[in-house]
């Protein structure tokens, strides 16, 4: 009885299939290739905003930009172009980076 309960589970566990090992990219000479680096969104130059209140911050119309506020919720996506600004419950920049 206990055999025949599980029987579906067993059919569908051998049905499944691994996929191959894929080797790494290479270049057309046959050299390994490197990966481009990822887009920055120049944090490194707004880090001196951190110990700063937000209201006294001016940033550029276009810079895409995102401030995240005490017991919000943000999603988890990466933007490499995007700027977060984290600020704390006084307004208070507390952190600069990418994402």
């Amino acid at each position: 009885m206990l055999a025949t309960r599980f029987a579906p589970f067993v059919i569908l566990a051998a049905c499944g299939t691994a996929e191959p090992p894929t080797s790494p990219p290479v270049q057309a000479d046959g050299a390994p290739a490197t990966l481009s680096a990822a887009p920055d969104c120049g944090a490194d130059d707004y880090r001196s905003l951190v110990g700063n209140p937000l209201a006294a911050v001016s940033l550029p119309a276009d810079l895409d930009t995102r401030i995240i506020r005490p017991g919000e919720v943000v999603t988890m996506e990466y933007v490499g172009t995007r700027m977060t600004i984290e600020v704390d419950e006084d307004g208070v920049v507390t952190a600069v980076r990418c994402g």
